[in-house]
């Protein structure tokens, strides 16, 4: 049987309240506005409440994707969540977001795999709601300000707190999810880590004495990899698709430092006003970047059915991941 076109329905974002910008930032470590700007390209980026979660954050854009879907929280049937900073090692964070939106039975698990979380999870939700559901919830959501060392200025400046959700479900033939692209290398998982707080290092007087429950990150590592890896995702999922670069509307890349996607559009010849990017307002939020910028593109009004869209991501693990994606409008009649 052939198989059936699984497209975005509806997307939703949510970031705290608080901003906290760079010049705040010069007030708590040795930095400056314009180092931070001219090596990343980070303004200011959120912080979450001291009582805010991750499905606190999830829940809230998990609900204005569900809502621009035109559907109920009782219709969705499956729920994946892409998170690093899960409300707690267990229960999944994705059950949680189901009791709080008051859905029932609806199978839920916690996918794990850094920055490329979101991507990752819309491949796999894509995959499940080809065979077995309806209407699958996607979301990506990190709190890491709650893992972030703010006497470490290498780090600090980096990181932001959001969530973003997308809802999957069936649309017409040839829009929807064309291809995905999905690749890891555990022999770089030194170079981005949280060291303690698993099995390997439970938590204990010494590992919270020596900092080993925040990020660890070898950012020059991470960067020369990730400049490597996104153009390659992206060329390797254009190739599944079927598509050139110029055939694509729009990429949305992970948020991590605007130099990594400034390379990656060189790398693909892609002119850079052809990348969406929002770095510049929330920095890096991880499993939720992609997902809150695919939610302001789709808000934008500069986002049309029918267009061909990228998003491509690295993060911890190494993880990489790439999907094409035709946009398909909701509720419209198309000829």
């Amino acid at each position: 049987m052939p198989k059936k076109a699984i497209g975005i329905l509806g997307t939703g974002a949510y970031a705290p309240e608080r901003i906290l910008t760079n010049k705040d930032l010069e007030q708590m470590v040795e930095t400056s506005d314009e180092w931070i700007v001219s090596r990343t390209g980070i303004k200011e980026r959120r912080i979450a409440a001291q009582g805010d979660a991750a499905s606190d954050l999830a829940v809230r854009a998990a609900e204005r994707a569900i809502s621009r879907a035109g559907l109920t929280p009782s219709q969705i049937e499956l729920i994946i969540c892409a998170t690093v900073t899960p409300d707690m090692m267990f229960p999944s964070t994705a059950c949680l977001i189901q009791a709080k939106l008051g859905i029932k039975n609806a199978p839920a698990f916690d996918l794990s795999a850094g920055c490329s979380g979101f991507t990752y999870a819309l491949a796999v939700g894509a995959q499940l709601a080809q065979e077995a559901y309806r209407y699958v919830l996607v979301v990506g959501v990190d709190v890491l300000s709650k893992i972030t060392d703010y006497t470490d200025r290498s780090t600090c400046v980096l990181f932001g707190d959001g969530a973003g959700a997308a809802v999957l479900g069936p649309v017409p033939e040839g829009y929807g999810i064309l291809a995905a692209e999905l690749g890891a290398d555990g022999g770089g998982g030194d170079l981005l880590k949280l060291p303690a707080g698993g099995s390997l290092k439970p938590a204990s007087v010494d590992s919270v004495g020596q900092g080993e429950h925040f990020i660890k990150m070898a950012g020059n590592e991470v960067f020369k990899f990730a400049v490597r890896i996104m153009d390659r995702a992206a060329g390797a999922v254009l190739e599944k698709a079927q598509l050139a670069p110029d055939d694509v509307a729009w990429f949305v890349p992970h948020q991590a430092n605007v130099r990594i996607i400034q390379a990656a559009a060189a790398r693909l010849e892609v002119p850079l006003e052809r990348f969406f990017v929002n770095v510049d307002r929330y920095g890096n939020t991880s499993a939720a970047s992609i997902a809150i910028a695919l939610d302001e593109l789709a808000r934008s009004g500069e986002l049309h059915h029918g267009q061909n869209v990228v998003t491509v991501g690295f993060g911890a693990g190494l993880t990489w991941a790439a999907v094409a994606l035709r946009w398909w409008e909701r509720g419209e009649t198309h000829g």
